[in-house]
């Protein structure tokens, strides 16, 4: 197992790259179980989930070939296996849309309850609740999800929370069934669009993926032949925006969609960080003062969760006291714990943190508790007195690619090391 070593105190300059975004990738490709004929993906960030996700697809009998780096091709046309077995979906949450996709495609899925971050109760109940309402029949026996169909019917949907990975897991059940499927109080994200786009480049017929209802007509084949590039990580992209701001350097971000970041860019700037926006590409120059904020994270369009946690760290180096409020998940705040191992005054009351900003943050031993949190640990090592080591950061490679690499291209103190040194 690796580990981050981060030196000294440093302000980030130059450009970074932004990789394709992940929580769109690890749907768009179980959706390439529903294509009876070859596709290419494009723009596929090169990190652990993604791995572990065309490794299962893999094993179910799609054929899949790196064309480069950041390319596949996916030939699903033998596909036979509708079964994942815990052993393949442990370490991943989003192999969920594993379900989805194979019921659409099979009328049946066996697939092992999903693994990932550890954010509190997590439920599939709205998947099961929609899966039900197309006509499957679900059942949960040793861990294990299955779900069978004599037929898809499309169905009106009602999502009693907004939740992404039900939006996009019905989508996928969907886009074969008989019918027309309305699913309402839909997610918003761009990644619900961006899979409607990739189904709709195979085939499928999906209408309103960013509103907050969604119509799928279904149809009887999906035949491929084209090519579909992923969008650019909006959660990556806020992280390098952080980065800058913390550390008072000038970092621009480029290979960006702006306004899938426009949450964050409104906090930047009310915390006195100027930020320049271009087409493709924003810029972030810190400044000397940090002004104190309240943070509420919120469904898309709203401060997103996983922005949560990196955005803390701009906090604890504000002027004044600020507050976080959590309005996703009821137990994100398990990073706050870690944060204080480096001086950070921060005290949780449920859902809500109360942070006092200080000068600076000291190193020490710390732990990615989640990916995001993990990020956090790494951006708060970068603005502080002496040296920081980040263990745990597997959970960090889940969702960014080459992170200290991009770090160091802007002047970050950073290695990655083996534990055992």
């Amino acid at each position: 197992m690796d580990k981050f070593v981060i030196r000294s105190q440093r302000a980030l300059n130059g450009e970074v790259n932004i990789s394709g975004a992940k929580n769109a990738a690890v749907a768009i490709i179980p959706a390439a179980l529903l294509v009876d004929g070859p596709c290419k993906i494009e723009n596929i960030p090169d990190i652990s989930d993604v791995r572990v996700l065309i490794d299962i697809i893999s094993k179910l009998g799609a054929e899949v070939r790196f064309d480069d780096e950041n390319s596949i091709s996916v030939n699903t046309q033998y596909l036979s296996c509708y079964s994942a077995p815990y052993d393949m979906v442990k370490s991943i949450r989003a192999s969920y849309y594993l379900i989805g996709a194979l019921l659409g495609r099979f009328k049946k899925a066996e697939v092992a309850l999903p693994g990932g971050c550890d954010f509190g109760f997590r439920p599939i109940d709205q998947h099961i609740k929609g899966f039900e309402a197309l006509g499957a029949r679900v059942v949960i026996e040793h861990g294990i999800v299955k779900v069978q169909a004599d037929k898809l019917v499309g169905a009106q949907i009602y999502l009693d929370v907004v939740s992404l990975g039900a939006t996009i897991n019905l989508m996928l059940a969907a886009v074969k069934a008989e019918g027309t499927t309305i699913i309402e109080n839909a997610a918003k994200e761009p990644y619900v669009v961006d899979v409607a786009n990739f189904l709709n480049a195979m085939g499928a017929n999906v209408k309103g993926a960013g509103t907050d209802v969604i119509k799928i007509k279904g149809v009887e084949v999906l035949s491929g032949g084209l090519t579909h590039s992923i969008i650019p990580d909006m959660i990556e992209a806020g992280t390098f925006m952080v980065a800058g701001a913390a550390t008072r350097g000038d970092v621009v971000v480029k290979n960006i969609i702006p306004k899938h970041v426009e949450s964050l860019t409104a906090k930047l700037i009310e915390m006195n960080v100027k930020v320049i926006e271009g087409e493709d590409w924003i810029r972030v120059q810190g400044t000397d003062t940090i002004s104190k904020a309240n943070i509420k994270t919120l469904p898309y369009p709203g401060f997103p969760t996983d922005l949560h946690p990196l955005a803390t760290i701009l906090l604890c180096l504000a002027d004044g006291i600020s507050t976080v409020t959590e309005g996703v998940w009821d137990s994100r705040f398990q990073y706050v714990d870690e944060l204080k191992r480096m001086g950070a005054k921060i005290k949780v009351e449920g859902r809500m943190a109360l942070v006092e900003g200080s000068d600076f943050l000291t190193g020490a031993p710390v732990k990615a508790t989640d990916l995001r949190g993990g990020a956090a640990m790494v951006i708060a090592a970068l603005t502080a007195q002496g040296v920081t080591e980040v263990h745990n950061i597997r959970l960090i490679d889940r969702g960014y690619e080459k992170f200290d690499i991009k770090l160091r291209s802007l002047g970050a103190d950073i290695m990655r090391v083996s534990e055992s040194e």
